[in-house]
């Protein structure tokens, strides 16, 4: 009678000291990096693993201001909520018109945005670097924030497309009888109703565009756009290399994801779990 209870201990035990493990792999090399952004460089070389010896915050102002790190981060704040938004608003539309109309080709179509998942745009970077510059798009928000948003619609359209057509058609049929419209039924019904898949859908593509350096990299040359991954190359010079402020301007590029996910994480765990628990 105690062997199963036993065992099923013993498993939970395995699984939370493997989860503690993997927590602290990926926590630690966030704190050392906030630790040594209060370092001097000579500090983090003699004890990088060690406390500093004061919290100064020279190391973020001088990189804030003088390495032009409020420049890269400006401009990652609004290339990445310009691009989360429009990917959203556009993700969803789709979803809903996929999920609840059925219309010819609507599969085919719903095909098409699946392939996204199955071939990374990555691959496609010549022919839309040419697509890019023959539009004249080359060196501008409106070409990098137009990429970030193709790439983000095959996933998110794949999560939202479940999450509506998981919505009983009998809410749907009450609305209409209340006189409300299609876009009615969306945006005061649907969207309420899968605000846990917008929020997933918003944090994986906030991380995805935040963290990006392929894309800005490509499409970018004029040091005025930089986004923070591809600023933070700067700071590495050719023959010497501000460790100080390197660490301080990462220490500044965590603080915007923590933000966003503490502040969504409670609807992000609920869009994980949707229909796990009945």
């Amino acid at each position: 009678m105690n062997i199963l209870p036993r065992k099923l201990k013993i498993s939970w035990l395995i699984v939370h000291l493997l989860l503690i493990a993997y927590s602290i792999t990926v926590v630690y090399p966030a704190i050392l990096v906030i630790f040594n952004s209060f370092k001097s460089t000579q500090e983090i070389f003699s004890s990088p693993y060690g406390l500093p010896k004061s919290f100064s915050f020279i190391n973020y102002v001088n990189a804030w201001n003088e390495a032009n790190f409020g420049v890269y981060f400006k401009n990652s704040v609004f290339v990445t909520l310009v691009s989360v938004f429009l990917v959203l608003l556009v993700a969803s539309l789709a979803a809903y018109v996929l999920a609840r109309f059925k219309f010819k080709g609507s599969f085919v179509i719903f095909f098409v945005f699946l392939l996204g998942l199955m071939l990374p745009i990555r691959l496609a970077i010549i022919p839309l670097y040419i697509l890019v510059r023959d539009l004249g798009l080359l060196d501008t928000y409106t070409g990098l924030i137009l990429v970030y948003v193709a790439s983000g619609l095959s996933f998110s359209i794949f999560i939202l497309y479940t999450f509506f057509k998981s919505i009983p058609e009998e809410m749907v049929e009450a609305a209409k009888i209340e006189g409300a419209n299609s876009f009615q039924i969306y945006y005061k019904i649907m969207l309420p109703l899968v605000r846990p898949a917008l929020s997933t859908v918003a944090i994986f593509n906030f991380m995805s565009f935040w963290n990006d350096f392929f894309f800005p990299y490509i499409l970018i040359k004029d040091e005025a756009l930089y986004t923070v991954p591809v600023g933070i190359t700067s700071f590495f010079g050719e023959y010497t290399t501000d460790w100080s402020l390197l660490f301080a301007g990462l220490a500044l590029s965590i603080i915007p994801v923590l933000i966003v996910f503490f502040v969504m994480s409670k609807q992000f765990i609920e869009g994980l779990t949707a229909g796990a628990i009945k």
